[in-house]
């Protein structure tokens, strides 16, 4: 039988618009797009590449640590960059030094715009627990 878990923030996005942080199916993790936010759900350092993308790898390790997993279980990820010509290098350069030597599947996709007025930066996850923590 396969177990179902879902994760929230109880946030007041995570109502306004009908999502889990992430929610498990058997083994698998799949996890919403994380952002620049804080505990309480407020939006932080709107247009600020470096530091939303700090923050959003925090929120990403909330969440591995809420199912006791580690970024070596995460199997694939999806980035979606504003203006991502000019925020490639600093992208490359956050996943390096999040990842380590583990290299997940990865997609980038360059987009226009995201949901938060000065948002650039979200990134969604698969996280597969039978793999070694």
């Amino acid at each position: 039988m396969t177990t179902i878990d879902v994760f929230s923030y109880n946030v007041p996005a995570e109502s306004d618009f009908g999502y889990s942080q992430a929610i498990r199916s058997g083994e698998l993790i799949h996890v919403s797009g994380q952002l620049s936010f804080d505990g309480s759900g407020e939006f932080l350092y709107a247009d600020d590449f470096a530091a939303q993308l700090k923050q959003t790898y925090a929120n990403m390790d909330r969440v591995l640590d809420h199912y006791g997993a580690t970024r070596n279980q995460i199997v694939s990820q999806t980035l979606y960059v504003v203006n991502l010509r000019q925020n490639a290098t600093a992208t490359a350069e956050g996943n390096l030094a999040y990842f380590g030597n583990h290299r997940p599947a990865s997609t980038v996709v360059g987009i226009t715009d995201l949901t938060l007025p000065g948002q650039v930066i979200e990134i969604s996850f698969v996280i597969d627990t039978k793999l070694p923590a």
